[in-house]
């Protein structure tokens, strides 16, 4: 048997139905045993793929982490998700595990032995057991908000999104992560959470904050949180629901803010927004999302309100294809001849959208209305 496997003692099966399981996972990288919680949704299946949450110091965060998936993904704002939880208060050992060199600010003995362990160990164990999406977050808290960064410097980041609250900063990292993001050739969301009362590593934060502020690249999806109200403590209760809103934030409906500052200021064709946001999320989530219909007259507003009329064609496309027994695709499509100067394919058109099912504010008496200007205009 290669060096590389392990033991799982304890349970020996996992009874996704029951959500959430304690078990011993014995590590040959640590070669001690360690205390991990899994939860699953409760209809876990074999037909999709879920993003990967890694949280450290389970014994405190692992429960606020699930509460937030499971009311985030139950209201459609995020996909459903596995979360993994390794327990580290038992005798302080988050301090060992994720203990580093004073002097050079990497990783000691013990720390490189964790990393391995969870970069070698658990997580390719659940990602051939189970199906994970390429997706993967990290969710630690002050020493293990540290611990994390370490996963920044692989070749490619082995996590697309990191969760820091509140570091406790090894020596160098407020000038190395910076530098690290800039550098990576990847998708990244990074979010760094505060609060707001005095501590040692404060000051070595902020400017770590403000050098990652001033890194322009599309590939990185930067947050900063700062709490007034918040203590050392209480700091991870305030910041990991803002954190997975900010992070699930296409997964969520197009809203008026976005539409606004985002969707009417690109110079994009209107059309490629709709595209690049579910072509990320099938990036990223392992699977096609139906597009919403919200998102759908989002675009399509958008295409009225900056006369891009070409992008009505694929928004049309799409809509036959998301929407099939439905006039918006047809409705769409005939709109797009009438602007592009095509009155009979216009006619054609609309007739075929008479025909469908009325949806969102298309009614039937909208198609006919076109149909009855067309006729009158040029005698169809």
């Amino acid at each position: 048997m290669k060096n590389w496997l392990f033991l799982l003692v304890g349970l020996t099966c996992i009874n996704l139905g029951a959500q959430v399981k304690h078990e011993i996972f014995e590590s040959f990288k640590l070669q001690e045993r360690r205390d991990v919680s899994y939860y699953f949704p409760e209809d876990y299946t074999e037909e999709k793929k879920y993003p990967l949450i890694v949280v450290l110091d389970a014994q405190y965060l692992f429960d606020i982490v699930v509460a937030n998936v499971r009311f985030q993904s139950g209201l459609g704002r995020m996909p459903e998700a596995i979360v993994v939880g390794v327990h580290q208060g038992e005798n302080d050992i988050r301090w060992e595990d994720c203990d580093y060199d004073e002097a050079s600010g990497l990783p000691s003995e013990k720390g490189k032995m964790f990393y391995e362990f969870l970069g070698t160990e658990l997580v390719p164990y659940l990602a051939t057991t189970y199906k994970v999406a390429p997706f993967k977050m990290f969710v630690g808290y002050d020493i293990t908000a540290n611990f994390g960064n370490f996963f920044l410097f692989k070749e490619n980041s082995f996590f697309n999104s990191y969760v820091s609250i509140s570091p406790t900063l090894a020596p160098e990292m407020e000038n190395r992560v910076p530098a690290r993001l800039s550098e990576l050739d990847q998708v990244i969301f990074y979010n760094l959470i505060l609060e707001k009362e005095a501590s040692d590593d404060r000051q070595r934060i902020l400017q770590m904050n403000h050098s990652i502020k001033s890194i322009n690249k599309e590939s990185l999806h930067y947050f900063f949180d700062e709490y007034e109200d918040a203590d050392h403590t209480s700091i991870a209760a305030y910041g990991i629901a803002k954190a997975f809103d900010n992070v699930f934030r296409m997964f969520q409906p197009i809203s008026p803010k976005e539409y606004k500052t985002e969707i009417l200021t690109s110079e994009e064709p209107v059309f490629a927004y709709l595209e690049n946001r579910y072509g990320m999320i099938e990036q990223l989530f392992g699977f096609q999302k139906p597009v919403e219909l919200n998102d759908i007259m989002a675009i399509y507003a958008a295409c009225l309100k900056k006369d891009d009329f070409e992008s009505l064609r694929p928004l049309a496309e799409l809509c036959k294809k998301e929407y099939p027994e439905t006039m918006l695709g047809f409705y769409f499509e005939g709109e797009y001849y009438e602007e592009m100067g095509e009155p009979k394919k216009a006619f054609k058109t609309f007739e075929k959208a008479f025909q469908m099912e009325e949806i969102d504010f298309l009614t039937k008496d909208m198609a006919l209305e076109k149909i009855d200007a067309l006729k009158a205009d040029f005698g169809y």
